[in-house]
């Protein structure tokens, strides 16, 4: 099974990182489901995943949320962003009161989305959403 991001669709941050995260995975390793979405949802079920409005990833059976999510993610990705896994060393602690601030303010610092992607139809089979 390939891993899932589940990321807050509404989020303007979140898009752009997913749209970060398909332009640097180049062999489409990553699926996507928004939180919103009954896929997500329903994998959120699966997993037992705590509801929450940020990004989770579904990896190997496990799930992995905030910093840890994002830097696992960042390993598996082209070019030097697989570095970033280096952060692993620091304190799930402080890297999650680091990825909270962010968090936090997300929407007052990077706005909320009011219309969908239009991703080429490559992309969309990336989705897992049903609509």
């Amino acid at each position: 099974m390939n891993p899932i991001v589940l990321f807050d669709d509404i989020c303007s941050l979140c898009n752009a990182s997913v749209q970060f995260i398909i332009v640097r995975d180049p062999h489409a390793v990553f699926r996507f489901a928004s939180l919103q979405s009954e896929t997500g949802a329903a994998l959120r079920e699966k997993f037992g995943v705590p509801e929450m409005d940020s990004l989770v990833l579904l990896e190997d059976g496990r799930y992995y949320m905030k910093s840890s999510a994002a830097l696992r993610i960042c390993r598996r990705l082209a070019g030097v962003w697989k570095l970033f896994y280096i952060f692993w060393l620091v304190p799930k602690p402080l890297r999650d009161y680091v990825y909270d601030f962010v968090a936090k303010h997300r929407y007052e610092w990077f706005g909320k989305r009011d219309h969908c992607l239009m991703p080429t139809p490559d992309i969309r089979a990336r989705f897992l959403d049903d609509g």
